[in-house]
């Protein structure tokens, strides 16, 4: 009886060593750092070592993984989903996001994959913009615009982390206070955004945020999709859908002109599926645009459904937001060496953003982005995942 007991033990230590190895391991299967398990043996969350910052700071990984074998990979570093790997029709697992091998690749060559965005996903025109009687000058880094938070976004700061769970799901929680200043934004704002993987193939994504001083927010998400789940070839051939009737039409830097403009009749409509590459070319350079949502936001509400015919995936995307920016890739050129050193060429990865529209606080007849002190900001996305 001893004898099975030790046996039991032994076989239980072997299978929680071997799952954390998996992983933590790098792309040529070696673990990346230390790996333990975080929050007990029904969480599975694992926590090891992605890398060093220059200045010598640790960049922690965090591993979820559900009950049907989905896992996600995130680290501390601007809050990056590094891998998350979905079944195809066949059970095949594949990584579906673009990214690095390594924290040197994201810090070296990286457009946004995977991260947080903040303070302000998406443009604000020529970095500026009036609250209360007060002009407020952002950091400029995209021609003579403010683009994603600025020169240092919340993709390029370092989040407090820790594991969290719920019944049927476990997850990190990402924490990080943006001093007031920071970028040009006024006000102290503390944002939290927890990651949950859930056993019904779910990844949610929620964002909550307070501040002292009243201040323009609009956090999101910026993966670069691809369904194949081997990060070759371009994305044209998927399939979209968008629970989108209008769209906000923008100038050549791609700010939104004013109107708000049905999709009815042009390259944007996607109200009923279409393949992404059927109409491309009527767009210049491809889709970088924000949609407006039916639901109008404030609501957990459908918001997009994408498949893939060659692997069968499905990614279904469902969101509190009232817009969600569409961008196909155009500004990968074939001079980032991703995972595994596959190159990213021209529409190799789609994002959709769910958002805030953008340059709303030059915009008044946009939805307010504007936090003030003694609320919470609160935005909860839901991307869900299956095969057909």
């Amino acid at each position: 009886m001893k004898r099975r007991k030790r046996l039991a033990l032994t076989v239980l230590l072997a299978a929680v060593l071997a799952a954390a190895a998996w992983a933590g391991q790098g792309r040529n299967g070696s673990p990346q750092g230390t790996i333990s398990k975080e929050g007990g043996a029904a969480m599975d969350v694992f926590k090891g070592v992605f890398g060093t910052l220059p200045d010598g700071r640790p960049v922690e990984v965090y591993t979820l993984v559900n009950k049907n074998g989905l896992k996600a990979r995130l680290i501390t570093y601007g809050g990056i989903l590094v891998s998350l790997e979905t079944p195809d029709r066949k059970g095949r697992m594949g990584d579906i996001v673009l990214g690095h091998d390594s924290l040197e690749g994201y810090l070296k060559s990286s457009p946004y994959f995977g991260s947080i965005v903040g303070r302000y996903g998406n443009r604000i025109a020529k970095g500026r913009f009036s609250l209360d009687g007060v002009e407020y000058k952002l950091a400029v880094n995209n021609g003579p615009n403010h683009l994603h938070g600025g020169l240092k976004g919340f993709d390029k700061v370092v989040w407090a982390a820790q594991p969290v769970s719920e019944p049927g799901a476990r997850g990190v929680k990402f924490d990080y206070l943006s001093p007031d200043g920071e970028e040009g934004y006024p006000g102290n704002l503390r944002v939290t955004v927890t990651y949950l993987l859930t056993d019904r193939n779910e990844l949610s994504i929620l964002y909550e945020a307070e501040t002292d001083k009243a201040t323009p927010v609009n956090l999101t998400h910026h993966s670069y999709f691809n369904l194949t789940g081997q990060g070759e070839g371009d994305i044209l051939g998927h399939e979209l859908k968008l629970d989108a009737p209008s769209y906000t039409p923008v100038d050549e830097g791609l700010i939104p002109t004013g109107p708000i403009a049905a999709v009815a009749g042009t390259p944007f409509d996607f109200t009923k599926p279409a393949v992404i590459g059927a109409r491309i070319a009527q767009v210049p350079g491809g889709y970088d645009h924000n949609f407006v949502l039916g639901s109008g936001g404030g609501k957990l509400a459908p918001a997009a459904r994408v498949s893939e015919p060659r692997s069968g995936r499905v990614m279904e995307i469902s969101t509190t937001e009232p817009g969600i920016q569409f961008y196909t890739g155009y500004f990968l050129d074939g001079t980032i060496a991703g995972k595994g050193g596959k190159v990213y060429k021209k529409h190799y990865g789609f994002c959709l953003e769910t958002q805030h529209f953008p340059d709303s606080p030059n915009q008044p007849g946009f939805p307010s982005t504007i936090l003030p002190p003694g609320q919470k900001y609160h935005s909860l996305t839901v991307h869900t995942f299956s095969a057909k």
